[in-house]
């Protein structure tokens, strides 16, 4: 064979072998879902992360004819439902409904963390972003945001606080520090055990999310005292951020967001698919309804602007962290 033939050879075969993997994923994300798809939630049944997986799992499976398995395997701040997507095969068949604790808090205050956020995951798309919600038992004396505050510090240290999340027992701790009170921490593995906990009386008070409160408030077991943002709430109307409830300053922005990752290694025609289902769905008016009957604030996004997003959110929480040296996740 001559010198100029065979190095043509050998240039076709390298450039079969670089382009065999990119057609193999274009016929992976062809056929997919051919199995069923697992998604993982970190938190119990019945909280806002469960729901609004089980929505869209419901959504996947009436329109790509697979099941969609939601399996909760909450513990450890969520530590246990993410490291066992992270360790899961790159195929698009085992997905993570991860929180903001998952992808930013936890690698901020927890040591060791058997996954790394940026390292492990493939980002597909915001699902929510929930505000959160500053909240008494309807039978409560406390009646208004400044009448807790007062009852804080006429009792220091003898109410009860609880809180499913990291999001929520930092938010606490800015919450003692502005207004000058203390009160115990309370920890539950997430929103379902929390608001248990305030139903049955084991807690005086507690910061959680809009979609696990709104059903209780609306049946008249909660009584909200104010939001932790100044945006808009409609389902609220009337309710006022804390800043201006409580007279102590702004807390910022408190939500709980849930997005939605597989798998690092995950072929992007995969990912694709997935973000652009969210998306679709999300326009769709009876899901929308249905999504805000609930009290999720659906929002869905790019996985390019997901990453730029939980970026952000470690600087900003980085730094109210550092600026709190006291704060512990337990």
């Amino acid at each position: 064979m001559h010198e100029v033939t065979a190095r043509a050879v050998r240039l076709l075969a390298l450039a079969a072998a670089l382009v065999a993997p990119a057609r193999a994923q274009e016929l992976d994300a062809a056929e997919y879902p051919s199995q069923p798809i697992h998604i993982i939630v970190p938190f119990p049944a019945g909280g806002p992360t469960d729901l609004l997986s089980r929505i869209i799992a419901k959504e996947m499976t009436a329109s790509w004819g697979q099941p969609v398995v939601i399996e909760n395997r909450p513990g450890a701040d969520t530590v246990i439902g993410a490291e066992l997507v992270a360790k899961a095969a790159p195929d698009g068949y085992t997905l993570l409904a991860a929180m903001d604790s998952t992808m930013v808090l936890n690698p901020l205050v927890k040591k060791g963390l058997p996954y790394d956020p940026l390292r492990d995951f493939a980002p597909i798309s915001l699902g929510a972003q929930n505000i959160s919600l500053l909240e008494v038992r309807t039978d409560s004396t406390m009646r208004t945001a400044q009448d807790l505050v007062d009852t804080l510090k006429a009792r220091p240290g003898q109410l009860n606080f609880g809180t499913g999340t990291v999001n929520a027992r930092l938010a606490a701790l800015l919450f003692a520090k502005l207004s000058g009170t203390s009160f115990a921490v309370i920890p539950y593995k997430g929103s379902a055990e929390t608001v248990q906990g305030l139903l049955t009386g084991s807690v005086d008070f507690g910061i959680d999310g809009l979609a696990s409160s709104l059903p209780l408030i609306n049946a008249g077991r909660f009584r909200p005292l104010a939001k932790m943002s100044d945006r808009p709430l409609h389902q609220l109307p009337d309710l006022p951020p804390l800043a201006e409830a409580a007279g102590v300053p702004a807390l910022g922005d408190i939500s709980t967001w849930i997005a939605f990752y597989a798998p690092a290694g995950t072929s992007r025609e995969i990912v694709g698919k997935l973000q652009n289902f969210i998306a679709t769905i999300y326009a769709d008016p009876a899901v929308a309804e249905l999504l805000d009957d609930a009290g999720i604030v659906a929002v869905s996004s790019t996985p390019a602007a997901l990453e730029a997003y939980m970026r952000s959110e470690t600087e900003r929480w980085g730094k109210v962290i550092r600026d709190n040296g006291n704060f512990t996740a337990e």
